[in-house]
Protein backbone atom coordinates (compact mmCIF):
# COMPACT_ATOMS: atom_id res chain seq x y z
CA UNK A 1 0.00 0.00 0.00
CA UNK A 2 1.46 3.74 -0.43
CA UNK A 3 2.04 5.81 1.96
CA UNK A 4 0.35 9.46 2.26
CA UNK A 5 3.46 11.16 1.66
CA UNK A 6 4.88 9.03 -0.84
CA UNK A 7 1.16 9.89 -2.75
CA UNK A 8 2.06 13.83 -1.79
CA UNK A 9 5.47 13.20 -3.68
CA UNK A 10 3.81 11.66 -6.46
CA UNK A 11 0.86 14.10 -6.59
CA UNK A 12 3.61 17.28 -6.52
CA UNK A 13 5.76 15.61 -9.30
CA UNK A 14 2.52 15.23 -11.88
CA UNK A 15 2.23 19.54 -11.06
CA UNK A 16 5.77 20.00 -12.15
CA UNK A 17 5.34 21.47 -15.78
CA UNK A 18 6.90 20.33 -18.60
CA UNK A 19 10.04 22.14 -19.71
CA UNK A 20 11.38 19.46 -21.78
CA UNK A 21 12.76 21.41 -24.85
CA UNK A 22 14.31 23.91 -22.87
CA UNK A 23 17.20 25.33 -21.30
CA UNK A 24 15.13 24.94 -17.76
CA UNK A 25 15.47 21.87 -15.27
CA UNK A 26 13.07 22.16 -12.47
CA UNK A 27 14.15 21.59 -9.21
CA UNK A 28 11.06 21.88 -6.57
CA UNK A 29 8.25 24.52 -5.85
CA UNK A 30 8.64 27.66 -4.21
CA UNK A 31 5.74 29.56 -3.95
CA UNK A 32 1.91 30.00 -5.38
CA UNK A 33 -0.41 32.78 -5.21
CA UNK A 34 -3.48 33.72 -7.35
CA UNK A 35 -1.23 34.63 -9.92
CA UNK A 36 0.43 31.30 -10.74
CA UNK A 37 2.77 28.86 -9.24
CA UNK A 38 6.88 29.39 -8.77
CA UNK A 39 9.48 26.80 -9.02
CA UNK A 40 13.09 27.10 -8.33
CA UNK A 41 15.38 25.76 -11.89
CA UNK A 42 18.51 25.37 -13.01
CA UNK A 43 19.56 27.35 -16.02
CA UNK A 44 21.34 24.59 -17.87
CA UNK A 45 23.08 27.14 -20.51
CA UNK A 46 24.39 29.45 -17.93
CA UNK A 47 24.50 27.37 -14.53
CA UNK A 48 22.77 29.59 -12.66
CA UNK A 49 19.76 29.14 -10.38
CA UNK A 50 16.31 30.84 -11.33
CA UNK A 51 12.88 31.29 -10.87
CA UNK A 52 10.56 30.27 -13.10
CA UNK A 53 7.02 31.32 -12.77
CA UNK A 54 3.88 29.21 -14.58
CA UNK A 55 1.06 31.13 -15.55
CA UNK A 56 -2.37 31.31 -17.71
CA UNK A 57 -1.30 33.83 -20.01
CA UNK A 58 1.69 36.55 -20.12
CA UNK A 59 0.52 39.63 -19.30
CA UNK A 60 2.76 39.90 -16.04
CA UNK A 61 5.31 38.81 -18.33
CA UNK A 62 4.71 41.42 -20.88
CA UNK A 63 4.33 43.52 -17.70
CA UNK A 64 7.75 43.16 -16.30
CA UNK A 65 9.78 43.28 -19.49
CA UNK A 66 8.45 46.83 -19.86
CA UNK A 67 10.08 47.51 -16.56
CA UNK A 68 13.87 47.88 -15.95
CA UNK A 69 14.00 49.03 -12.38
CA UNK A 70 16.12 47.62 -9.56
CA UNK A 71 13.29 47.44 -7.25
CA UNK A 72 11.59 45.01 -9.77
CA UNK A 73 13.03 41.61 -10.79
CA UNK A 74 13.86 41.50 -14.38
CA UNK A 75 12.90 38.95 -16.63
CA UNK A 76 15.00 36.92 -18.16
CA UNK A 77 13.35 34.59 -20.79
CA UNK A 78 9.81 33.39 -21.57
CA UNK A 79 7.89 31.00 -23.72
CA UNK A 80 4.52 28.48 -23.72
CA UNK A 81 4.09 24.98 -21.99
CA UNK A 82 3.40 22.36 -24.03
CA UNK A 83 -0.16 22.16 -22.26
CA UNK A 84 -0.72 25.80 -23.62
CA UNK A 85 0.53 27.49 -20.28
CA UNK A 86 3.13 30.16 -20.18
CA UNK A 87 6.20 30.83 -18.41
CA UNK A 88 8.75 33.38 -17.85
CA UNK A 89 12.35 32.91 -15.85
CA UNK A 90 13.35 35.83 -13.52
CA UNK A 91 16.07 36.24 -11.45
CA UNK A 92 16.44 34.28 -8.12
CA UNK A 93 15.37 36.57 -5.35
CA UNK A 94 17.28 35.17 -2.46
CA UNK A 95 15.73 37.05 0.78
CA UNK A 96 12.63 37.15 2.96
CA UNK A 97 9.47 38.73 2.92
CA UNK A 98 8.24 42.09 4.67
CA UNK A 99 6.31 40.50 7.27
CA UNK A 100 9.55 38.61 8.11
CA UNK A 101 12.11 41.72 8.15
CA UNK A 102 10.34 43.61 10.07
CA UNK A 103 9.74 41.38 12.91
CA UNK A 104 13.58 41.31 13.00
CA UNK A 105 14.07 44.58 12.76
CA UNK A 106 13.18 47.20 15.64
CA UNK A 107 14.80 50.64 14.45
CA UNK A 108 11.67 52.69 13.74
CA UNK A 109 14.13 54.90 10.91
CA UNK A 110 15.46 51.17 9.66
CA UNK A 111 11.85 50.20 9.04
CA UNK A 112 10.71 53.58 7.36
CA UNK A 113 13.98 53.53 4.92
CA UNK A 114 12.51 49.92 3.81
CA UNK A 115 9.12 51.76 3.05
CA UNK A 116 10.80 54.08 1.25
CA UNK A 117 12.39 51.53 -0.65
CA UNK A 118 8.90 50.18 -1.82
CA UNK A 119 7.67 53.05 -2.90
CA UNK A 120 10.63 53.35 -5.55
CA UNK A 121 9.58 50.73 -7.83
CA UNK A 122 5.78 51.76 -7.56
CA UNK A 123 6.22 55.21 -8.32
CA UNK A 124 8.54 54.39 -11.52
CA UNK A 125 5.90 52.30 -12.72
CA UNK A 126 3.16 54.52 -12.19
CA UNK A 127 5.05 57.00 -14.46
CA UNK A 128 5.36 53.80 -16.69
CA UNK A 129 1.43 53.76 -17.05
CA UNK A 130 1.01 50.74 -14.83
CA UNK A 131 -0.85 49.92 -11.42
CA UNK A 132 0.56 47.25 -9.11
CA UNK A 133 -3.16 46.78 -7.90
CA UNK A 134 -2.20 43.85 -5.44
CA UNK A 135 0.89 45.60 -3.22
CA UNK A 136 0.61 43.54 0.40
CA UNK A 137 3.74 42.36 2.25
CA UNK A 138 3.96 38.66 0.93
CA UNK A 139 4.33 40.67 -2.52
CA UNK A 140 7.77 42.31 -1.07
CA UNK A 141 10.96 40.67 -0.64
CA UNK A 142 13.98 42.44 1.17
CA UNK A 143 17.15 40.59 -0.73
CA UNK A 144 20.52 39.48 1.18
CA UNK A 145 22.02 42.93 0.66
CA UNK A 146 18.90 45.20 1.86
CA UNK A 147 17.81 45.62 -1.76
CA UNK A 148 13.90 45.52 -1.69
CA UNK A 149 11.67 43.90 -4.35
CA UNK A 150 8.16 44.59 -5.48
CA UNK A 151 7.02 41.05 -6.86
CA UNK A 152 3.82 40.25 -8.99
CA UNK A 153 2.54 42.47 -11.10
CA UNK A 154 0.37 41.28 -13.14
CA UNK A 155 -2.37 40.85 -10.51
CA UNK A 156 -6.19 41.77 -11.94
CA UNK A 157 -8.22 45.05 -10.59
CA UNK A 158 -9.29 43.10 -7.38
CA UNK A 159 -6.28 43.36 -4.73
CA UNK A 160 -5.97 41.46 -1.42
CA UNK A 161 -8.33 42.94 2.13
CA UNK A 162 -7.32 44.45 3.78
CA UNK A 163 -4.51 46.43 1.61
CA UNK A 164 -7.16 46.76 -1.25
CA UNK A 165 -8.56 49.87 -2.17
CA UNK A 166 -12.57 50.62 -1.25
CA UNK A 167 -12.74 51.55 -5.45
CA UNK A 168 -11.11 48.42 -6.47
CA UNK A 169 -13.90 46.19 -5.68
CA UNK A 170 -16.03 48.34 -8.50
CA UNK A 171 -13.36 47.73 -10.76
CA UNK A 172 -12.21 51.40 -10.65
CA UNK A 173 -8.26 51.67 -10.62
CA UNK A 174 -5.43 54.00 -10.67
CA UNK A 175 -2.44 54.38 -9.10
CA UNK A 176 -3.98 56.00 -6.04
CA UNK A 177 -5.12 52.24 -5.27
CA UNK A 178 -1.39 51.87 -4.76
CA UNK A 179 -1.52 54.60 -2.59
CA UNK A 180 -4.07 53.06 -0.34
CA UNK A 181 -2.07 49.66 -0.28
CA UNK A 182 1.31 51.24 0.73
CA UNK A 183 -0.51 53.63 3.28
CA UNK A 184 -1.53 49.84 4.94
CA UNK A 185 1.65 48.68 4.15
CA UNK A 186 3.09 51.78 6.26
CA UNK A 187 0.60 50.79 9.08
CA UNK A 188 2.35 47.78 9.45
CA UNK A 189 5.93 49.45 9.14
CA UNK A 190 4.96 52.26 11.87
CA UNK A 191 2.75 49.66 14.22
CA UNK A 192 3.83 50.78 17.91
CA UNK A 193 4.76 53.91 17.20
CA UNK A 194 3.79 57.17 19.11
CA UNK A 195 4.36 59.51 16.68
CA UNK A 196 1.51 61.60 15.19
CA UNK A 197 2.76 62.65 12.25
CA UNK A 198 3.72 59.15 11.18
CA UNK A 199 0.27 58.34 11.92
CA UNK A 200 -1.12 61.39 9.74
CA UNK A 201 0.81 60.14 6.73
CA UNK A 202 -0.72 56.90 7.19
CA UNK A 203 -4.72 58.55 7.66
CA UNK A 204 -3.81 60.77 4.73
CA UNK A 205 -2.92 57.56 2.42
CA UNK A 206 -5.58 54.97 3.29
CA UNK A 207 -8.30 57.81 2.64
CA UNK A 208 -11.33 56.44 1.53
CA UNK A 209 -11.79 58.97 -1.20
CA UNK A 210 -9.19 58.59 -3.21
CA UNK A 211 -9.23 62.18 -4.44
CA UNK A 212 -8.27 62.76 -0.72
CA UNK A 213 -5.16 60.93 -0.60
CA UNK A 214 -1.72 61.77 -1.89
CA UNK A 215 -1.13 61.96 -5.67
CA UNK A 216 1.21 59.08 -5.93
CA UNK A 217 4.00 57.38 -3.72
CA UNK A 218 6.49 59.95 -4.43
CA UNK A 219 4.40 62.35 -2.25
CA UNK A 220 4.31 59.28 0.09
CA UNK A 221 7.31 58.58 0.70
CA UNK A 222 8.41 62.70 0.30
CA UNK A 223 6.51 62.75 3.76
CA UNK A 224 8.15 60.33 5.29
CA UNK A 225 11.32 61.62 4.36
CA UNK A 226 10.81 64.40 5.96
CA UNK A 227 9.73 63.00 9.39
CA UNK A 228 12.99 61.34 9.24
CA UNK A 229 14.64 64.63 8.75
CA UNK A 230 12.45 66.71 11.28
CA UNK A 231 11.03 68.07 9.07
CA UNK A 232 7.45 69.50 8.63
CA UNK A 233 4.99 66.74 7.12
CA UNK A 234 2.34 67.92 5.04
CA UNK A 235 -0.37 65.48 6.16
CA UNK A 236 -0.23 66.69 10.03
CA UNK A 237 -1.01 69.83 11.02
CA UNK A 238 1.61 69.97 14.51
CA UNK A 239 1.04 71.96 17.52
CA UNK A 240 3.34 74.50 19.26
CA UNK A 241 4.81 71.33 21.64
CA UNK A 242 5.59 69.36 18.30
CA UNK A 243 6.88 72.39 16.89
CA UNK A 244 9.68 72.63 19.76
CA UNK A 245 9.98 69.09 19.85
CA UNK A 246 10.94 68.83 16.10
CA UNK A 247 13.38 71.92 16.28
CA UNK A 248 15.40 71.16 19.25
CA UNK A 249 15.72 66.97 17.31
CA UNK A 250 16.50 68.78 14.53
CA UNK A 251 18.99 71.72 16.06
CA UNK A 252 20.78 69.13 18.71
CA UNK A 253 24.13 70.99 18.17
CA UNK A 254 22.86 74.43 18.28
CA UNK A 255 20.97 74.19 21.44
CA UNK A 256 24.11 72.84 22.99
CA UNK A 257 26.44 75.56 22.07
CA UNK A 258 23.98 77.84 22.97
CA UNK A 259 23.31 76.39 26.62
CA UNK A 260 27.04 76.30 27.10
CA UNK A 261 27.15 80.04 26.29
CA UNK A 262 25.06 80.83 28.60
CA UNK A 263 26.67 78.73 31.20
CA UNK A 264 29.63 80.48 30.48
CA UNK A 265 28.42 83.72 30.65
CA UNK A 266 26.68 83.08 34.22
CA UNK A 267 29.91 81.37 35.66
CA UNK A 268 31.93 85.02 33.91
CA UNK A 269 29.22 86.86 35.45
CA UNK A 270 29.40 85.53 38.87
CA UNK A 271 33.11 85.30 38.83
CA UNK A 272 33.55 88.95 38.42
CA UNK A 273 30.47 89.84 40.74
CA UNK A 274 32.57 88.11 43.83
Amino acid sequence: MISDKVLARLKTAAELPDLSGTRYQIIEQIGRGGMGVVYLAEDTELSRKVAIKVLDDAHEARVLAALEHPGIVPVHDAGVLPDGRCYYAMKLVRGARLDAILEKTAHLPDRLRIFQKICEPVAFAHARGVVHRDLKPSNVMVGEFGEVLVLDWGAPGVGTPPFMAPEQSAGDVDGRADVFALGKLLEIVIRGSAAKPLASIRRHATEIDPARRYPGPIELSADVAAWLDHMPVSAHRESIGEWLMRFSSRNKTLLALVAAYLIMRVIVIFWLGR
